[in-house]
């Protein structure tokens, strides 16, 4: 796939700002994941939220010029099944690992982007984005580990391989898909999320397994009819997460991946500020202060930035 080359200006700080919206967006939508695994299934779920969102976009297109049409559909194709696979390795871990581990992964996204940046993209990186890397990644493992189960399990690989996936289509973003308005991106994202909820529907309905009952059954659930509550928080997690992915988009759209990347670690405190106002979950010291190192990275790239 040949790569487009990216715009020359990176405006840093309006994809900082995006990013902060997405987070405050995800991390509320997210919280109330745990009410809708207690009725229904991981798959049923990304399918269901998928086609929620399609009919949102549907609904908004023509009364706000929204522009659908993939000009490069390959690439389009290729950056949805990249980004699509990232999620649901992400969401598979979820069933055998903790919610710290798994994240703890998905969070060596950043370094992946710097990685991948340099050596399958030539672009320079300099010492300032590879602190703000490392100081934005030390404080995502100060809040994740109170909940961190000791030692080191092969397994592990696997929320690692997400974030490697993640980060790669981050990068497609800005590399494949310049001339992509955030919309037609976003839409692919969930049609491949939607596709992947379909297969997995099918496969449960073809294999039933033994599901446990309540949130313990969310990977392991096939097809049933779930009660109002997924509905609900269904629908609010497809019309948040429809605006919040659309701004995760269009900062990666506005900036480097590898500034961009490292805003991402604020979804983190953003998730634990939900999580104490919706639930009353306080935060550890040590956690506070990998938020703080985390707000330290972000200011480092947005300072440089300007």
């Amino acid at each position: 796939m040949t790569a487009l080359a990216p715009p020359a200006q990176n405006r840093t700080l309006a994809a900082a700002g995006a990013i902060l919206v997405s987070a405050a967006l995800i991390g509320f939508t997210d919280n109330f994941v745990r009410v809708i695994a207690d009725g229904g299934g991981l798959w049923q779920f990304h399918a269901t939220r998928s086609a929620m969102a399609m009919a949102l976009v549907a609904l908004l297109a023509a009364p706000l010029g929204l522009r659908l049409r993939p000009r490069n559909l390959r690439a389009v194709a290729a950056r949805s099944l990249v980004h699509g696979s990232a999620m649901v390795v992400y969401f598979g871990c979820l069933a055998f690992l903790s919610v710290a581990e798994t994240a703890a992964g998905l969070f060596t996204a950043p370094i992946f982007v710097l990685i991948f940046s340099r050596f399958l993209y030539g672009h320079p990186l300099g010492p300032v984005r590879i602190a703000a890397v490392a100081i934005g990644f030390l404080g995502a493992v100060l809040v994740l580990l109170p909940e961190a189960q000791a030692g080191l399990r092969p397994v592990l690989v696997l929320p690692v391989a997400a974030g490697a996936l993640y980060a790669l289509g981050n990068l497609a973003t800005r590399e494949w898909c310049a001339g992509e308005s955030a919309e037609t991106l976003t839409a692919g994202f969930f049609l491949a999320l939607g596709l992947y909820g379909l297969i997995g529907m099918a496969a449960l309905a073809l294999l039933a397994p033994e599901a446990p009952a309540g949130a313990a059954g969310f990977l392991l659930r096939g097809p049933v009819w779930p009660p109002a509550s997924f509905w609900l928080w269904t629908f609010v997690q497809a019309a948040g997460s429809l605006l919040g992915v659309g701004m995760m988009v269009r900062a990666y759209q506005l900036a480097e991946a590898s500034r961009v990347s490292v805003f991402e670690y604020v979804i983190l405190p953003v998730s634990a500020a939900w999580s104490w106002v919706l639930w009353g979950q306080t935060v550890a010291p040590v956690s506070a202060a990998g938020m703080v190192l985390i707000f330290a990275a972000g200011a480092m790239i947005a300072l440089r930035g300007r």
